[in-house]
């Protein structure tokens, strides 16, 4: 994560500003109570079978986890999407920038994934516009309900603001602890799950999320 003195400029609407007014306060009450600070570089992690979104915050050199929200809905089942309109939700590791963040969509406020990224493109996975958004209804996407995407976009906006330039997103199927991968290891989807499988690895030991590249058809980390 590459922090500037060139801040990028977040899209704005009357509706993301009044979100951003309601919620910062609250947020802040919390962060303060953590020991976190509203504005440190901010990290998220989904997870598809427990219906789980992970917010963490930066500090000092490593991420302390913030918050846990509900994922209200999702389209599809375990296993990426590969091709456009199989109401499959993605798998993998994204990026959200601020040009990434809606601030009048259709489901109230979202930010695009990134989906497909540059392993996906390499595999030619088609499919588009998939976002992180309110409401609780999905094709492809992960639905948040209002109040919640609320405090998420707010917790995004303010690190952009204070000079974050990328937000690492990593979406998994499910915790992928040994005993996970071994219940779940009758799929198709089981060399692929083992290679995210790394990545969460090294994030669970390191608490920062390690930097992510498309090689030979699967992700690499370092």
């Amino acid at each position: 994560m590459i922090l500037s003195s060139s801040i990028a400029q977040v899209p704005s609407s009357a509706r993301s500003a009044d979100a951003v007014d309601r919620q910062q306060k609250k947020l802040q009450h919390k962060a303060d109570s953590m020991g976190l600070k509203l504005g440190n570089p901010v990290f998220i992690r989904i997870f598809k079978e427990s219906k789980e979104l992970e917010i963490w915050i930066k500090t000092e050199n490593q991420f302390t986890l913030f918050k846990i929200y509900p994922v209200c809905y999702y389209s599809g089942t375990l296993g990426t999407k590969t091709i456009i309109r199989d109401n499959q939700a993605p798998e993998g590791f994204y990026e959200i920038k601020p040009k990434s963040m809606n601030p009048s969509s259709s489901f109230h406020l979202s930010f695009n994934i990134g989906y497909p990224n540059a392993l996906e493109r390499s595999k030619y996975y088609t499919g588009s516009e998939i976002m992180v958004h309110g409401d609780c209804v999905s094709v492809g996407c992960y639905a948040m309900g209002d109040e919640n995407i609320e405090e998420i976009w707010t917790l995004i906006v303010k690190a952009f603001e204070k000079g974050q330039k990328v937000i690492s997103l990593q979406i998994f199927p499910f915790r992928m602890t040994d005993q996970n991968m071994k219940s779940h290891q009758d799929t198709k989807w089981n060399e692929f799950w083992a290679n995210l499988k790394e990545g969460y690895d090294y994030f669970e030991i390191h608490k920062t999320p390690p930097v992510v590249s498309a090689c030979q058809q699967k992700y690499c980390f370092r």
